[in-house]
């Protein structure tokens, strides 16, 4: 009888603990690692075979919004085809539970402009079988997966649960019963699992007022008052765990830093701030935040930044594009159904203030948006095109070219919006930073746009092995013990004796992001962008293998990480005490 149910042999060894690499075997058992040095052969039932190959720990991604795709697709792609064997759910305060039956269709709606998911894919893929937060991880649970996932307690549902949908938009300050309400939600929850709170708040006013709800207005966190933060960030305190995720206008922003600030030193707990990005144009943008960042550290105070380090763009047509919405003018028209934002996109006596308030903030000045997707003959002469060139060429005005030509063509013109984060220079300097968390893939959310789920490809290909940023070993320390480590994973980003078995094993040399595919693979046939890697020979989940060069095998030993991954749900030592009282 073997010992071991399988043996990574001689593989090169990056464990995520900054520890030099080294040649090495890896013994699995009950998914976990039984032992790792030499080990015979013999004594496997199965043996991968890792010669020339990196085996590093799983990556682990601490931003998606996979809430409702992980019921449908329980790989929770790109991230898995891209070494990603962990993620969090519930980002920026977004999520299904609770939510009373009578406002589950609202909810999915919310989610088809901030987060840009197909309202039928949800409608066709969500079993809606719960309607508490306790009840949605027990769903979570039964649901089959080949990734962990570990759940963020959002404040959005929250909110509109204990104020009511209509004083939640309105963003009122709850009375003190009514705070005592969302602490006894907040703590129910992470009894259950929950390992923390998230909340975007993104004022409705200001320079980066985007991620609205499906019809312009803001999310209920946007608007919530700042002593619901105190409140919820106390709980925490209260336990002595968990850890929060804020997305708010700027990191920049001296107001948005102190109230980082405030909300970690409430809790005694980490705070991850999204999103530290460069923006070609103003560097001293990214400079600000890591400098203050770095004086986070200095203080002890535990805030912690998630770097934008993919240089995805953003392929999109106006049947689905919500990241203008910093702009007034441009979020009224491009709210209402199809033939309603044809009409307004096209009506003359809009186009002065669209083109007064040409946006900037998500993707980098208008006028150089690709027409790269036109469908009309006579159009297709501006492929690959960018709006300033064909302006000069016809002598119009950018926004003109873009807005005639979508309308004409029912808006299903493809357009290509470069990241205004282009520079390698500053990309290096954000890297350099070695307490900046990698990602923000943002996975399962703008799915017809935004491929950032490659960011660990990415980081491996670009990062390493083309510009020699930094070493393998920092790389998978930052891509796995680092999150590991803020986001309270148990046991997980190492590898180490005792630890489970999430392991990727890949061919260095050969690794790389392939092109963008447009797939028809959702619920309610709706379609989404992709892209795949190439290079991972084997990834192994809690010790079996999910994907075998680079092809899914269809096993789903992934797990509901509640407590982080140790504890049994009700495991708190508080929970009995609280329903109790």
């Amino acid at each position: 009888m073997p010992r071991y149910d399988r043996v990574i042999a001689n593989g090169m060894i990056v464990d995520g603990t900054r520890a030099p690499r080294y040649r090495g075997d890896i013994a699995i058992k009950d998914g976990r690692i039984a032992k790792i040095g030499r080990i015979d052969p013999a004594d496997a039932a199965e043996v991968i075979d890792a010669t020339g190959l990196i085996v590093a720990p799983g990556f682990i991604d601490l931003h998606t919004h996979y809430d409702a795709q992980v019921f449908w697709d329980p790989y929770c792609t790109l991230s898995s085809w891209h070494g990603i064997t962990s993620v969090v759910i519930g980002n920026c305060g977004f999520g299904f539970a609770p939510v009373r039956p009578e406002l589950r269709e609202r909810s999915m709606l919310s989610m088809t402009r901030v987060e840009a998911i197909p309202l039928a894919s949800m409608q066709a893929g969500m079993p809606w079988d719960w309607v508490t937060f306790p009840e949605f991880l027990d769903s979570v649970e039964r649901t089959p997966k080949a990734v962990n996932i570990l759940p963020y307690v959002p404040v959005g549902p929250m909110l509109i649960w204990v104020l009511g949908f209509e004083d939640a938009k309105a963003g009122r300050r709850p009375t003190d019963a009514e705070h005592a309400e969302l602490r006894r939600l907040l703590h129910e929850a992470m009894d259950a699992g929950g390992c923390g709170w998230s909340a975007q708040r993104m004022l409705p006013e200001g320079p980066a007022a985007v991620q609205r709800d499906f019809d312009g207005s803001p999310m209920p966190t946007d608007v919530m008052h700042d002593d619901t933060c105190r409140v919820l960030a106390q709980v925490l305190r209260e336990r002595n765990e968990g850890f929060m995720q804020m997305l708010m206008i700027s990191g920049n922003n001296r107001r948005d830093q102190a109230f980082y600030e405030e909300m970690a030193e409430i809790s005694g707990r980490p705070m991850i701030m999204n999103v530290v990005q460069a923006f070609d144009h103003r560097p001293d943008i990214h400079r600000r935040v890591l400098e203050w960042l770095r004086s986070c550290r200095e203080r002890g105070i535990r805030v912690v930044g998630q770097g934008l380090t993919t240089d995805a763009g953003f392929s999109f047509t106006f049947e689905n594009w919500n990241l203008f919405d910093d702009s007034e003018a441009w979020r009224e028209a491009t709210v209402g159904t199809l033939e309603e934002r044809k009409a307004k996109l096209g009506d003359p006596a809009r186009r002065q203030a669209l083109k007064d308030q040409m946006p900037a903030t998500a993707t980098g000045p208008l006028p150089g948006i690709v027409i790269t997707g036109p469908k009309l003959e006579k159009n297709k002469q501006w492929l690959d095109h960018t709006l300033a060139l064909v302006a000069e060429k016809t002598g119009r005005h950018p926004v003109d070219v873009m807005l005639d030509m979508a309308v004409e063509e029912n808006l299903e013109t493809e357009f290509f919006a470069a990241p205004p984060n282009g520079s390698i220079e500053y990309l290096k300097e954000i890297v350099d930073d070695p307490y900046v968390l990698f990602g923000v893939s943002d996975g399962g959310a703008h799915t017809k746009f935004l491929t950032a789920g490659r960011y660990p490809t990415e980081t491996l290909c670009k990062v390493v092995r083309e510009h020699r940023m930094i070493t393998l070993e920092e790389a998978h320390w930052r891509l796995s013990a680092l999150p590991a480590q803020v986001a309270g994973f148990r046991d997980r980003g190492t590898l180490v004796e005792g630890a489970p078995a999430d392991i990727v094993v890949y061919d260095f040399e050969d690794l790389a992001v392939l092109p963008d595919e447009i797939v028809h693979d959702l619920p309610g046939g709706e379609w989404r962008r992709i892209q795949r890697a190439r290079g991972y020979r084997w990834i192994l989940v809690n010790g079996e293998v999910t994907i075998r060069d680079d092809r899914q095998t269809q096993r789903h030993p992934g797990l509901l990480l509640r407590h982080g991954g140790a504890a049994p749900a009700g495991a708190h030592p508080g929970a009995r005490e609280r329903v109790a009282a």
